[in-house]
């Protein structure tokens, strides 16, 4: 999964936080040669995208290589469009380049 800010580092903040020593070692070992700042980036964008609706989508639609009927469990935000996604309705889960599955309207690869 790429950073969803595609910002240059060299345009970044620099921020410290303080890690338990296994789960920065966990971090690093899901994120391989990526790094785990990065992927640390990409969680935050994630739940900032799940819990904001003024947000841009997180995907393109070239990022999506298979979708997946599925059935809304809580609210949702299609990754492609933003739009809502209401509990107990038809939505679909699409596959990413990245292996990732992202909540997608159903009429948002039409």
């Amino acid at each position: 999964m790429p950073t969803l800010s595609r910002t240059s580092t060299t345009d970044m903040e620099v921020t410290s936080i303080r890690l338990e020593r296994d789960l920065k070692e966990r971090l690093k070992a899901i994120a391989g040669e990526r790094g785990y700042q990065a992927l640390i980036r990409d969680i935050l964008w994630q739940y900032l995208a799940q819990k904001s609706e003024d947000l841009q989508p997180t995907v393109e639609r070239e990022d999506i290589r298979a979708s997946l009927k599925a059935i809304a469990q809580k609210e949702e935000y299609c990754a492609l469009t933003g739009t809502a996604i209401a509990p107990q309705t038809p939505m679909l889960l699409g596959l990413t380049t990245t292996g990732e599955l992202v909540p997608l309207s159903l009429n948002a690869l039409a």
